[in-house]
């Protein structure tokens, strides 16, 4: 597999439900707007929202109602 490792992950959040709620709001967002990854659209919105978070390019805040 190819994906990242929960290790790896848990390095760039806090928690694992932060990791969830980013990964999943990214994964949305990617579906919503239909942006494909370069070369290889086959790649699935939650697998590449996963290998943006290690790469740390999702940014997130928590605020009083949740996770932005």
């Amino acid at each position: 597999m190819n994906q990242p490792s929960l290790d790896e992950l848990m390095k760039k959040v806090d928690s694992r439900y932060t990791l969830v709620v980013v990964v999943a709001k990214r994964a949305r967002m990617l579906t919503e707007t239909g942006e494909e990854e370069g070369d290889n659209p086959a790649v699935k919105p939650v697998t590449r929202a996963l290998h943006e978070v290690v790469r740390g390019q999702i940014r997130y805040r928590r605020t009083k109602h949740g996770v932005k």
